[in-house]
């Protein structure tokens, strides 16, 4: 076959995209946070973490343990109420990653219906809305429970 070769799906590029932009994120010394929509399968969040059907996660090296962002989707654990619980959202319930401290990040469009790979976007209106009008983060015991919460409505840029 050759390069660019239609035949051949590439693999979803969502996975990729997240541990890049994590590292990105904790790189600059900033707060990863990522958007889950709690209602979809597989989800496996502390319930009273949940408001109006997501939850907005804190998944800093200093707030997670076993931090794994793979083809499955993201998990991790982190004590909440001072108990360690294990976290799980597959690929499709992730809305977004971005920074609690500016908003930088990436928002997702919904999985295509057809299974494309072509998944991730930073222009989806829904997503980003979302992120926008999210309720305040889930507060995780660790360092970051004596930083100030957010101000403002959190807002994404583009990254290109």
């Amino acid at each position: 076959m050759s390069e660019g070769d239609d035949a051949t799906p590439m693999l979803d590029q969502r996975p990729y995209l997240m541990r890049a932009l994590n590292d990105w994120i904790v790189d600059s010394g900033f707060t990863p946070h990522v958007l889950v929509d709690a209602t979809e399968d597989g989800v496996c969040v502390p319930s009273s973490a949940i408001s109006d059907g997501r939850v907005v996660l804190n998944i800093s090296p200093t707030a997670v343990r076993y931090l794994d962002i793979s083809a499955d989707g993201i998990a991790f654990e982190a004590r909440f109420g001072g108990v360690a619980q294990a976290v799980h959202a597959p690929l499709d319930a992730i809305l977004a990653i971005y920074a609690r401290e500016n908003g930088a990040g990436m928002a997702f469009e919904e999985a295509p219906v057809d299974g494309a790979a072509d998944a991730a976007t930073s222009g989806s209106a829904a997503a980003e809305e979302a992120v926008s009008d999210a309720p305040g983060t889930l507060r995780q015991d660790g360092p970051d429970d004596d930083a100030p919460p957010p101000r403002g409505r959190p807002g994404l840029r583009v990254v290109k």
